[in-house]
């Protein structure tokens, strides 16, 4: 009993330090590539000090390896079972009496636990750390670079208020929206007829108004006055604004029950929060469909050959998964399906595919 709790042990070693180590390549590239496009925001926006940017990219990074992680874990369980192989570890396992599930169950434990740290402890600090980011980046860069600039409504968000309609540009966006960064304002009467110019550096939305700080007012036929802070006022709610403006990577795994059912409460479609929660909840299964996937390409001894091809057979079926999984999330955030089979039937599929694999390859 303790010789075989300490193989697990050894094993479990092997497949950590292949995940995490894929999980730090990929993070170093994901890194040099997001700060080469800070360095071109930076030249074309203006000057921004090298500090600011290597914070910027740091805080902007664990945003976009978090989704990653199911690749590192896939690619790490291939390269450990291939090495277990290369060194004819599995085959002297094999004939200690030892089962593939008996080897592979330290390999599924880990890819489990690091599925619950993901989504525990990884996810809250990638939305904090993308909150802060956003911030920083209006700052650093200003409304030149526009984080409500989308692809059919343009930089401007429209609003009416009970002193009349406006229309807001902002060059950041936090808190799913409650707070903009580098805000500029055209103010209008009930009439339509403008009436003021408002340059602010930050907004954050109150229920009926927008609270504005350090204020810079230009009316028509007056002299501009600055301001500690200004009110415009809009029907707009946070719930329709975060529904409108709010980024899900943004939003912790924690905060996202609470702000489904604010949003349904309101009314507002709630989907791609739903998604994004069902997602975090499938995160540890997701990581043991990987580690089974890697399995059923990554057994056969190097002896036999064909390890090349089975290799590539798994990366390929992995993407396809991948692939999948997005064409499926994409149906439930339409509202076709409901977001609980669009983000779970992928993984059980897959699951259940490796799994008869593995049977045919083990027990024939």
């Amino acid at each position: 009993m303790p010789r075989a709790l300490t193989l697990k042990i050894y094993v479990a070693r092997h497949f950590l330090l292949a995940m995490l180590g894929t999980f730090l390549i990929c993070s170093v590239l994901i890194f040099m590539i997001d700060f080469v496009e800070m360095l071109r925001q930076s030249g074309k926006h203006g000057s921004v000090p090298a500090t600011t940017l290597v914070w910027l990219t740091l805080l902007r990074l664990p945003a976009y390896t978090e989704i990653l992680l199911a690749f590192a874990v896939l690619v790490g369980s291939i390269a450990s079972l291939l090495q277990l192989s290369r060194k004819s570890e599995l085959a002297v396992i094999r004939a200690a009496g030892m089962s593939a599930w008996q080897f592979l169950s330290p390999g599924l434990f880990v890819a489990f636990v690091l599925g619950v740290l993901a989504v525990v402890f990884y996810n809250p600090l990638a939305a904090s750390a993308r909150t802060e980011a956003e911030e920083l980046f209006a700052e650093a860069f200003g409304k030149e670079a526009n984080f409500l600039r989308t692809k059919n409504s343009g930089s401007w968000l429209r609003q009416d208020g009970a002193d009349g309609s406006s229309v807001m540009s902002a060059g950041g966006v936090a808190d799913g929206g409650l707070r903009l960064f580098t805000v500029t304002v055209f103010h209008f009467d009930r009439d339509g007829r403008f009436m003021e110019r408002i340059d602010a550096e930050r907004a954050i939305l109150h229920e009926g108004y927008w609270q504005l700080e350090k204020v810079l007012v230009a009316g028509a036929g007056r002299e501009p006055e600055r301001y500690q802070r200004y009110l415009v006022s809009t029907y707009l709610t946070p719930e329709q604004l975060q529904d409108a403006l709010g980024s899900v990577i943004s939003v912790s795994f924690w905060q996202l029950p609470g702000l489904i059912e604010v949003a349904e409460r309101a009314g507002l479609s709630a989907a791609r929060y739903r998604i994004q929660y069902e997602l975090l909840l499938s995160r540890p299964l997701l990581l043991i469909c990987m580690v089974l996937l890697a399995a059923t390409v990554s057994l056969r001894s190097f002896r036999s050959g064909g390890i090349h091809s089975m290799v590539v057979t798994g990366m390929i079926g992995g993407f396809g998964f991948f692939l999948l999984a997005e064409v499926s999330r994409q149906v439930g955030v339409a509202g076709l399906v409901s977001p609980r089979v669009a983000v779970w039937a992928p993984v059980i599929v897959a699951a259940l595919v490796s799994l008869t694999v593995l049977l045919h390859q083990e027990d024939g």
